[in-house]
């Protein structure tokens, strides 16, 4: 899918930009009435991918720049073109529509125009996601490889570095709530004739990571107790702890417990586990009044490397990072989607997004049929993704990937090296596909495996040692 490139058929522009709403109504506070607005055949042409990318650019641009003719003639346009039960490329345009929508609903003048334009179309702006049980979950993640994919490689490589070791301490920041857990537990059960003990921490505070989907209907405490169950079920010993922490200041507190822990016990295998998290972490540059987050962790590190940073050019980010190397860990796995949503420009993001998540909505056809309740929960979540990336900002826009060459860049800036996957590893994540839809592939860059969706980048996977 390429970014649009021809011109646009003409949208009449007769009026200015309004910056003042008193303004810009008329005495009745009504919106200007008399916007162009194509005929039926001429909504035809407006139906094309690369075209709704580029009406969904100029209305973004229209919001911001509070051009409300603009913006109504083209919400107008979208809204006719882009129906929420059409085909893929649709449903993916009226999901960018609904988050400009909910944009313009909290920016000057355009607020009125929501709330005239689409008092009938929208009713209700706030997208319901689906709250899973265990058993919902870990089927719904076994649908499609964007999950499965980083669990196949990660597991592999956590098998080959931990060998020889009698106790296993992972470190599990996932996104999919210890959905991988079992398939680990599995392959260390037939691994070993005496497991090793399984030692397993996962990241819980407030309710920071219960407000991404997907949503877990139970708490952290009740699924241990059924991954402890799991486990002994399995002939393994499983200890499972939950240390209150949050991606909001850069899970300060867990890395602060793991560098008490760690000193305490030495000899076991240390694993951290990152699948689709850290890209939750905030990556702007510090501020002298946040930088204090990790001044604590100098006292507890152990690591050999001194990494020096200051507040003006480090991001917590990077410092997280940093701070993971201070723990000298066995292994880090780093598991994300290679996108980047990083940009402060609106155009830029939406650019971005839209060339990105034209995916999971293309291969949902392949494993979930229209109608089902399965696929009302997985679209919700894209949508829900695409609302936080266009309509939210500062600390409530929180979905912030970067592409697989800035997160390569920051393991080596904090003193990481790659040790790429075997073959093994490779031929296990292949038969992994091999259970999907011929459209999924698998290829490597540098010293990562990479997901792909009829040859486009989807999900990376990589493993790093301490340098």
């Amino acid at each position: 899918m390429t970014q649009f490139t021809p011109s646009l058929p003409y949208l009449h522009q007769t009026t200015t930009t309004f910056s003042n709403p008193s303004s810009s109504m008329n005495k009745n506070n009504q919106i200007p009435t008399k916007p162009w607005f194509p005929t039926s055949k001429a909504l035809t042409t407006f139906g094309d991918t690369n075209c709704m990318e580029q009406l969904l650019v100029h209305c973004a641009n229209a919001i911001e720049t509070n051009d409300v003719t603009l913006a109504q003639q083209i919400l107008w346009v979208l809204n006719n073109i882009a129906p929420q039960d059409g085909d893929s490329n649709q449903r993916l345009a009226y999901s960018f529509l609904r988050a400009l929508t909910n944009r313009a609903a909290k920016t000057g003048t355009c607020k009125m125009l929501v709330e005239q334009v689409y008092s009938n179309a929208h009713n209700n702006l706030t997208i319901e996601t689906h709250r899973f049980s265990v058993i919902e979950l870990a089927n719904f993640v076994d649908l499609t490889p964007w999950h499965r994919f980083g669990y196949a490689a990660a597991n592999a490589a956590i098998l080959e570095a931990t060998e020889g070791f009698s106790v296993i301490h992972i470190v599990d920041l996932s996104s999919t709530h210890c959905m991988q857990i079992p398939t680990l537990i599995d392959a260390i059960a037939n691994r070993h004739e005496v497991p090793p003990l399984i030692k397993l921490t996962v990241s819980d505070h407030d309710n920071n990571i219960d407000q991404i989907p997907p949503k877990l209907d139970l708490s952290y405490q009740e699924l241990g107790s059924k991954l402890v169950n799991f486990a002994r079920s399995r002939n393994v010993t499983l200890e499972f702890r939950v240390v209150s922490s949050s991606y909001t200041n850069g899970f300060a507190s867990l890395i602060e417990h793991l560098s008490v822990q760690r000193m305490v016990y030495s000899g076991e295998a240390l694993v951290i586990n990152c699948h689709m998290m850290l890209h939750y972490i905030p990556d702007e540059t510090l501020s002298n009044s946040n930088s204090y987050v990790y001044d604590s962790m100098s006292s507890v590190s152990t690591t050999t490397t001194t990494t020096t940073t200051t507040a003006t050019t480090t991001s917590l980010r990077s410092l997280f990072l940093t701070a993971l190397r201070g723990l000298d860990p066995t292994l880090v796995i780093l598991v994300d989607e290679d996108v980047d949503l990083t940009s402060n420009n609106l155009v830029n993001r939406l650019r971005s997004a839209f060339n990105y998540l034209w995916i999971p909505y293309d291969t949902v056809d392949t494993f979930l049929p229209r109608g089902s309740k399965q696929r009302q929960w997985y679209e919700a979540d894209i949508c829900w993704k695409i609302e936080n990336v266009i309509a939210h900002e500062g600390v409530q826009r929180v979905e912030r990937d970067e592409p697989i060459g800035k997160w390569e860049q920051r393991m080596r800036n904090a003193n990481f090296q790659g040790i790429g996957f075997g073959e093994e590893c490779v031929g296990e994540v292949k038969a992994m596909l091999d259970e999907h839809a011929a459209g999924w592939g698998l290829k490597k860059e540098d010293e990562c495996i990479v997901l792909t969706w009829k040859g486009h980048n989807v999900v990376f996977a990589s493993a790093w040692l301490p340098a």
